[in-house]
Parts: C-alpha cells; structure tokens; sequence
C-alpha cells in the first residue's frame, strides 16, 4: 500500500468558508474523504497547521521513509518560506507542490513560489482537485 500526506498551511482549514469565489465552497474534510474512496489502496495521511514551524516539523517527520509522497499546499508560506524550502531539499520522500487556485491569474506576489524549485512538480488552479492530480502524480 501506498502511504501519501496532505500537508496543508496556513488558512486552509478555513476551506468551505474563506474566499469562496477563489477557493470553492467545499471543505477539505470532505474532500478527502471522496480521495480515501476512490483510492482504497492508498493510504492517505492529512496534516494542517497555520504554523510554519509545524509545517516544516511534519516535513522532517515524514520525509524520511514514512510515506512514500508528500503533498503540499504550503498556502501564503509558498511565496516566502525559505525555511520550507531547505526542509524539502532535506527530506528524501518527494513533494508536490499544490495550489486550489491558479496562482498566476491572481495577484502578482502570488507568481513566484519558493518551494517549487524543491518539489518533484506543481499543480495549480484545478481546485479541490489539484489534490487528485498531484497524488496521481505521486503513484505514477
């Protein structure tokens, strides 16, 4: 069996609530639970934190032979966390970036990603189902 962790950031947990023109008016919760479904197969792990420390804690916790792929939405920590970035080059499990929204037609802070040179790929723009197909990535 496979085993793949969400690693969600900052405001994420607000999903289904927060912004809902840009981010969709389903939480995450749900959504994972039509993932564990249509993948039985794999085990599927999910950890959030508005914190950057936690973030990075998960990464080194995980990122050595624990799971088999990490996807991670690392929200606003994207655009700034070089910190992010030196825990994935640590780590030897690959990491897919992922994004809800399509961060290049939004605001332009939003365009350039710190982790990204660091992950295996980027998903952006798909919604809820950049999940999907980042962890579709990862099983390859």
């Amino acid at each position: 069996m496979n085993r793949i962790i969400i690693i969600n950031g900052p405001n994420l947990n607000l999903l289904g609530k927060r912004e809902t023109e840009i981010y969709g008016v389903h939480d995450f919760k749900g959504y994972l639970e039509k993932l564990r479904e249509r993948y039985p197969d794999v085990r599927l792990d999910f950890f959030q934190s508005n914190m950057e420390g936690a973030l990075i804690d998960k990464i080194h916790e995980v990122g050595f032979g624990k799971c088999d792929g990490i996807i991670l939405n690392a929200g606003a920590y994207t655009h700034t966390s070089i910190a992010i970035l030196d825990a994935i080059k640590a780590v030897s499990t690959p990491v897919v970036e992922v994004h809800i929204s399509n961060v290049f037609a939004r605001e332009s802070y939003r365009h350039h990603s710190m982790i990204s040179e660091a992950c295996k790929g980027v998903v952006t723009g798909f919604g809820l189902d950049s999940y999907r197909v980042a962890l579709e990535g990862l099983l390859g």
